[in-house]
């Protein structure tokens, strides 16, 4: 348990409107019936109307809110920050979310003697699989049954969930002289570069040849596809359901929503989004919203 201090000096907060001391055994929505004076939460501004039907707690608030409300409420306890929302993120990484337990590698997993890795600094779970000539960073978490294939390279701070391929040899076909289809080697790998986290049942292809990339701080949901040569720029998102087909370039601060599938060869430049379920069969040009079957521009809101 964590008293209301702690929270205070962690978000180098102005201070609050009740006892320092005052204790924090769980974090709820504020809208929960159970939110009671051992209860933490965030309000937004919009929202700020029901902080007067709580009757005990404390609560993550913008400032403006603070000066509106805090001496009207002496029943709760009152955060100020810039960014409550981010700011209570903040509270549950550091107070309540459970930590991997770094040094642990689970007796199943096997991992190939050339892996280079720190043993003190991975948390490898049951059945997870790493082949040959991986490199793995510091601070990084596998989930159980992942299979990590040969060459790939992972930063540090990179969290992988569970029933993961990274690495796998993409659809990548070309016909013979017989006329039919034969794969297409793939010789390339995959780099996952730091603050990388990938969820479960995912698979990201090997390229053909050089790497397919995904860059610092790059965060990709549950059922994605990645295939081989796709490249990905810092702080995208990727969310659950996605396709996104081979070689396509995605630039810094994308946003691509569920079920979304993206062409081959495509670019979606730096800040763009694509639409819930949207089939993009152009380029996307930065700072733009594009959605439907197939994809269109809309306006920026």
């Amino acid at each position: 348990m964590i008293v209301l201090s702690q929270v205070i000096e962690l978000l180098n907060s102005s201070g609050s409107s009740s006892d320092p001391n005052q204790e924090i055994a769980h974090v709820r929505s504020i809208t929960d019936a159970d939110f009671d004076e051992k209860s933490l939460g965030w309000c937004s501004d919009k929202n700020a109307e029901l902080l007067a039907t709580l009757t005990g707690g404390a609560v993550i608030v913008s400032v403006a809110v603070y000066n509106k409300f805090q001496s009207q409420l002496n029943q709760i306890s009152l955060i100020p920050v810039e960014k409550p929302r981010s700011a209570f993120l903040k509270v549950l990484r550091e107070f309540f979310a459970e930590k991997p337990p770094y040094g642990f590698i689970h007796p199943s997993a096997i991992i190939d003697p050339s892996v280079s890795f720190h043993q003190n600094s991975v948390n490898i779970a049951a059945n997870v699989v790493i082949e040959k000539s991986c490199v793995l960073g510091n601070q990084v978490s596998i989930g159980a049954n992942t299979v990590i294939k040969s060459g790939t390279i992972i930063g540090d701070n990179c969290q992988i969930g569970s029933n993961n391929t990274i690495g796998g040899v993409g659809f990548g076909y070309e016909l013979n002289d017989e006329n039919e289809y034969e794969l297409m080697p793939h010789i390339g790998n995959v780099v996952l570069k730091d603050h990388v986290e990938i969820g479960n049942n995912v698979c990201i292809d090997r390229a053909v040849m050089g790497s397919t990339l995904l860059e610092e701080n790059v965060k990709v949901d549950n059922l994605v596809h990645i295939a081989h040569g796709v490249k990905i720029g810092k702080n995208s998102l990727i969310i659950a359901n996605a396709m996104i087909a081979g070689s396509v370039e995605i630039g810094e601060n994308v946003w691509i929503s569920p079920s979304a599938s993206i062409r081959q060869k495509l670019s979606i430049e730096n800040n763009a989004l694509v639409g819930l379920g949207s089939v993009v069969v152009k380029n996307v040009s930065a700072n733009s919203v594009v959605a439907g079957n197939p994809a269109k521009p809309f306006e920026k809101k």
